[in-house]
């Protein structure tokens, strides 16, 4: 079993930047794929970042501006967003895939989930 829990979310101005933490217990994390996914009401969950070993993967909407990392020392992968833009505001959550998926992309592909972290963008 798998806990992961979200930290970092806040109020950001545009251009701002901030940092989110996915904080896990349980000692096979670190070799689960991790991603960041995000969602605003009425809409579903949309892919944000995934990191898998050394590899990582981003969605269009935030490629060069967001980065994701993992420290497997301290059990947490952050994600590091950049030149934020209000369309970034969502609710973000982490998960976790212990089932090594080929398709990171998907939100279904995931079997651990944190509770989410407001994330606000004011222009």
């Amino acid at each position: 079993q798998v806990q992961l829990v979200e930290s970092g979310g806040g109020l950001v101005q545009a251009g701002g930047s901030l940092r989110l933490s996915c904080a896990a217990s349980g000692h096979t994390f670190s070799r689960y794929a991790t991603g960041w996914f995000r969602q605003v009401p009425g809409k579903e969950r949309e892919f944000v970042a995934a990191i898998r070993r050394t590899a990582t993967y981003f969605a269009d909407s935030v490629k060069g501006r967001f980065t994701i990392s993992r420290d497997n020392a301290k059990n947490t992968v952050d994600l590091l967003m950049n030149s934020m833009k209000p369309e970034d505001t969502a609710v973000y959550y982490c998960a976790a895939d212990s089932n090594y998926s080929i398709n990171l992309y998907y939100a279904y592909e995931y079997d651990y989930w944190g509770q989410g972290t407001q994330v606000t963008v004011s222009s």
